[in-house]
């Protein structure tokens, strides 16, 4: 296979999120919200593996007529952001104005940061929150904590979106990767195991997510800290 069509079916590959974004948006707009979650991991799991082909078969070369770049925020938006946030204010978990506070400011704050030249750092890493809603709803979605814990977690990630904040990369950032790749991927696994059984409060899975999720939050922000020290 010419190399070019192998960078061609990478293209082919990351433009399957759409799909799987649309199928998680139709579960969503009936309130299925354990198959919109899936849908979500689904895309997720994409996202992850979509990159380092990328870069492999160098798609911007071999592939040029399709931005790569372009393509993969147009869909992590729609995975990451936009169906997150519409499952947030659908679902009830937050009433009222506090849906209408966390809508806005979740879909508005993440225009501005996927557009922003500085988002990745000199290491890969990202500079500031990376917009990152779907794992946070899926995480409120499975231990609904009290209704002020959400709307404070909604504006302090909204500002740490534009704050000098690292965040790692599971894939890209180098340092800590050992560690940082696998609790992503157990990450993944909690979340694809506690939506197939309808976030089931006592589910080992629960904590799991929980867990890697502080993990994958403070890692960078831990980095920033010890290379201070350093």
């Amino acid at each position: 296979m010419k190399l070019a069509t192998q960078a061609l079916f990478v293209h082919l590959l990351t433009a399957t999120g759409a799909v799987f974004a649309m199928l998680a948006l139709l579960a969503a707009a009936e309130e299925k919200w354990s198959i919109m979650f899936l849908w979500l991991v689904v895309a997720f799991a994409v996202d992850g593996i979509d990159g380092p082909l990328a870069r492999r078969y160098q798609v911007s070369v071999n592939a040029a007529r399709f931005d790569g770049v372009l393509l993969d925020l147009i869909i992590d938006y729609l995975t990451y952001v936009f169906i997150p946030a519409f499952a947030l204010f659908q679902s009830g978990l937050l009433p009222g104005w506090t849906g209408w506070f966390a809508i806005i400011v979740i879909t508005y704050a993440s225009a501005m940061y996927f557009a922003d030249t500085r988002m990745k750092t000199d290491d890969y890493s990202f500079e500031g929150f990376p917009g990152c809603w779907n794992m946070l709803v899926l995480v409120l979605f499975a231990v609904k904590p009290a209704l002020w814990v959400i709307v404070v977690l909604v504006a302090l990630l909204a500002v740490a979106m534009f704050l000098p904040l690292k965040f790692v990369h599971p894939v890209r950032t180098a340092r800590w990767r050992v560690l940082t790749l696998p609790i992503a991927l157990f990450w993944t696994g909690c979340a694809g195991w506690a939506a197939w059984f309808d976030f089931y409060p006592d589910s080992w899975a629960i904590w799991g997510l929980v867990g890697s999720s502080v993990y994958l939050l403070g890692a960078g922000i831990a980095q920033q800290v010890f290379l201070a020290k350093g």
